[in-house]
């Protein structure tokens, strides 16, 4: 699968995309939307950086929440410094912004695994007072370890995430931090992670809040399983995510097979491999004890060499 469609909201507030050079914006208060403000990936006729500018001469960004970084000219083959560095430069003009997402870019724009990135933690640094940041793409994806005491959601979307970023968010200090949600991804893409390269976030020392944990769309997806079967972060989730990756028996049998799972609000493993057989084991433990249970299938893809080695996949690779 790729990704058809744009974000549609970010920190609650409804998407609002910035109209080009020859619209005029519709009225629209400045804290009522997320703004997302891009650019045409192929023959811009105004860049982004161009487009920025534009938007901060037009609205009162004193007000502004949200900020959705969409599309940049070449995003295949050119990543986002001169948007963060314009956003950096741009900070003192955001006193209210609280959520940045980078690279809210759709397939036929430009693939995930296609999306050039850089290092993003210079958006963290410029906004203290940030609560939710996202990034899509993982080519070229640099996040140093950091210290940001008002972060309370992270996402980042990778066709492949490199171990070098795990390390880097493993090592982060996020006092604050609800949410956070890792696309592993696949080694054709980058992604070059183990599942040792999780135990910082899995020991939870530096995550003391963290209640919902998404590692999903990973090809390890059965070893993520069992290492988190045995993580003190989870006895103080709410919410666990291991959907989108290749997840088989075997995965889901070290989970269950583990630490206890009923004091979840939810488990979400929708697309899978898992046999009917192991879906009632599970359905059985967890969801008689009051827990939501997402076992949805989800058309996951399977293939076979002509030996019958299966051949399975992430939901969303390149």
């Amino acid at each position: 699968m790729t990704i058809g469609d744009h974000l549609d909201e970010l920190f609650g507030l409804p998407a609002y995309t910035f109209p080009g050079p020859e619209h005029s914006p519709r009225p629209v208060e400045p804290d009522a939307v997320a703004w997302r403000v891009g650019s045409d990936v192929y023959d811009a006729d105004e860049d982004w950086t161009k487009a920025f500018a534009r938007f901060c001469s037009t609205v009162d960004t004193v007000r502004v929440r949200a900020l959705i970084v969409g599309a940049w000219q070449e995003a295949y083959d050119t990543d986002p410094s001169d948007v963060i560095e314009a956003l950096v430069a741009a900070r003192d003009r955001f006193p209210a912004l609280r959520a940045v997402f980078l690279g809210d870019m759709v397939g036929e724009e430009c693939e995930i695994s296609w999306i050039n990135q850089t290092d993003v933690t210079p958006l963290l640094g410029a906004f203290p007072a940030l609560e939710e940041f996202g990034v899509r793409g993982g080519s070229g994806l640099r996040f140093p370890a950091v210290r940001h005491g008002s972060l309370r959601r992270l996402v980042i979307e990778t066709g492949g995430l490199p171990a070098e970023v795990v390390r880097g968010v493993g090592g982060s200090d996020l006092p604050e931090l609800v949410h956070l949600d890792l696309w592993l991804g696949t080694p054709e893409y980058g992604g070059d992670c183990e599942a040792a390269d999780l135990e910082p976030i899995l020991s939870g020392a530096r995550l003391p809040s963290l209640r919902h944990l998404a590692l999903r769309n990973s090809e390890i997806q059965d070893a993520v399983a069992a290492a988190v079967a045995a993580a003190p972060v989870v006895e103080r989730l709410e919410v666990l995510d291991l959907s989108m990756g290749v997840l088989t028996d075997e995965g889901a049998a070290a989970l269950l097979g583990g630490q206890p799972l009923t004091h979840l609000k939810k488990l979400d493993l929708h697309y899978n491999y898992l046999s009917e057989p192991l879906q009632e084991r599970i359905r059985r433990t967890v969801e008689t004890a009051g827990v939501e249970v997402d076992l949805d299938r989800d058309d996951a893809e399977e293939d076979a060499d002509d030996d019958g080695t299966p051949w399975r996949y992430v939901a969303v690779g390149e």
